[in-house]
């Protein structure tokens, strides 16, 4: 069973959601209606979930840099090896989709390195926002490049320097 909880803050809606590991979902939105189905089988506990509503709190008023939360990943031993890398960029900075691909050893992976990208289930507290493009570009985000603006600004990452 997946626990979870929506709160707001002035970015929009977050949706997290938990199993007994730790952190499972998160997804972003604005209004209302959560961009996921909120099965049956889920069950709303706001009090097990304060720790990571309140951290993502903080992060979006720009007072927390660092996650300090359990994690409760699934995906392909490639996707997990990108996902912890992601974790290692330190806040405030970014990296191209090719240095990611050479801190693992595979200068052919960029490409691949953008598909665990895409597929992160838990944005934010894994920082897929902080990976950009070689060529000066944003590069993608499944969020919507508005989001990832959003997010690396407040990092306080210039975005004077990416290609419009």
């Amino acid at each position: 069973m997946l626990l979870y909880d929506q709160v707001s803050t002035d970015w929009g809606g977050v949706l997290v959601a938990m199993d007994e590991k730790g952190v499972k979902l998160v997804r972003l939105y604005e209004g209302t209606k959560a961009p996921v189905p909120i099965f049956n089988v889920w069950k709303k506990s706001p009090a097990k979930l304060k720790d990571a509503t309140d951290q993502l709190k903080a992060y979006f008023a720009g007072e927390l840099k660092v996650f300090d939360l359990p994690l409760s990943l699934e995906g392909t031993p490639f996707q997990l090896q990108v996902w912890e890398a992601l974790r290692k960029i330190p806040y405030g900075e970014t990296r191209s989709y090719m240095e990611m691909a050479l801190s693992m050893g595979n200068d052919k992976a960029c490409r691949a390195v953008g598909g665990a990208n895409g597929r992160n289930p838990i944005p934010v507290i894994i920082p897929c926002h902080r990976v950009v493009g070689s060529n000066g570009t944003l590069g993608g985000y499944s969020g919507g490049l508005g989001l990832k603006k959003r997010l690396l600004s407040i990092e306080g990452i210039s975005l004077d320097s990416f290609e419009k």
